[in-house]
């Protein structure tokens, strides 16, 4: 049954209720690459796709700190599915950047899901009367699996002219049985469950009224979407890599009261090297946690006052996102050298989160030169890159 609700309770405490099928799935998700089909359904019925999405389209279009705790409720249970649901969900406020008429048509189906990829060089959407011609081949499109419909980014670049450094891009959006996926680009270590496909498109015609300008205004108002879409992707998966960090550290917590390293008398909690660790590992992952969440609610406000953000406001959250994942790694680093040999099994879910973790320090949104953006403006220089 599809369902739409606004009332948080709700959503929180469903979320817990998934959140407890996803960890007793967490190892078929990374084995087969995806969130199984009947999973991901319900997930879709009960709104998990559309928690970001407007009201009016028939999404729960959630004030952003509430949707980063839902996140942090899944990434506990599997980084995997919550980092689709992070990649799905902010996805969609692009619904506000498309005519109603034609995001009602998107939207209007309860499981719909669009997902995307950044463009290979051999991307291009050619203009022909009435709309484009699309080709080329797109990566890292993370929810393939569930997804209904396709977001594809390409130049636009008329028959026989070369490429430039000053073209357009659009953003053009298909259904999914227009798209020929390639699983067999997802090969990967880690994050294995997003299904995070690549895709190639031959020739397809988009209609106007399905493509938008990719650093288009938003047509439609409202807090949520006046937040630069680059800063709530990383906020999320901010959030999605602390919550695999807390999950690890619990686990490496519970395993040192019934383990006893080998050649050392006693249990592992017992050993000043494993309390030193611990302590040390959850001040991080405070520290973090608290900084995020400090940075979120204040572009949160000033989303709502006034529907501007400051640069101060986008650089701290730029700087709380990149640096919350990268303490999140340290910390499933320390958990996964304290449960020792055993780290390295699939069968502990330490190892899984391993993965999972440094594939998220691997992404765009996690990379150390983001710190420079946040320590040119501290300097009082212009900050560059994505904020």
């Amino acid at each position: 049954m599809a369902i739409t609700q606004h009332d948080l309770s709700y959503y929180l405490n469903t979320a817990r209720e998934l959140a407890e099928r996803v960890a007793e799935n967490a190892d078929r998700i990374g084995r087969e690459c995806q969130i199984p089909t009947e999973l991901a359904a319900e997930m879709a019925d009960k709104g998990f796709f559309r928690l970001l999405l407007p009201r009016r389209l028939g999404g729960a279009e959630l004030e952003h700190p509430d949707f980063l705790r839902i996140l942090e409720i899944f990434a506990a249970a599997d980084g995997s599915t919550a980092w689709t649901l992070n990649q799905n969900n902010v996805w969609s406020t692009n619904s506000v950047r498309l005519s109603d008429k034609t995001a009602q048509e998107i939207w209007s189906e309860q499981r719909t899901v669009v997902t995307n990829g950044p463009p290979t060089s051999s991307a291009v959407a050619v203009p022909v009367e009435g709309g484009y011609k699309l080709s080329g081949r797109w990566f890292f499109s993370s929810g393939s699996s569930h997804a209904t419909w396709i977001g594809a980014l390409a130049p636009v670049r008329p028959t026989g002219k070369q490429p430039t450094d000053s073209e357009d891009y659009r953003v053009l959006l298909l259904p999914k049985s227009e798209v020929n996926f390639l699983p067999d680009t997802w090969e990967v270590s880690g994050l294995r469950g997003t299904a995070s496909f690549g895709f190639e498109i031959n020739d397809v015609f988009v209609p106007n009224d399905r493509t938008y300008e990719q650093n288009g205004d938003p047509l439609n108002g409202g807090p949520l979407y006046c937040i630069p879409r680059t800063l709530l992707f990383a906020c999320g998966f901010s959030t999605v890599a602390l919550g695999i960090a807390r999950a690890s550290l619990t686990t490496a917590i519970n395993l040192s009261s019934t383990r006893t390293p080998a050649r050392v008398i006693g249990l592992m909690q017992e050993q000043k090297t494993t309390q030193r660790l611990i302590g040390e590992a959850e001040a991080i992952l405070r520290s973090a946690r608290a900084f995020l969440q400090q940075s979120a609610s204040a572009v949160w406000q000033s989303a709502c006052k006034t529907q501007t953000l400051s640069t101060e406001e986008r650089v701290n959250l730029r700087l709380a996102s990149t640096h919350g994942i990268r303490q999140a790694a340290q910390v499933v680093d320390i958990a996964y050298g304290l449960v020792g040999s055993g780290s390295i099994f699939p069968t502990n879910p330490i190892h899984r989160r391993f993965q999972d973790i440094h594939v998220i320090t691997q992404h765009i949104q996690g990379r150390p030169t983001h710190y420079e953006t946040a320590g040119q403006f501290l300097l009082g220089l212009e900050p560059e890159g994505n904020y």
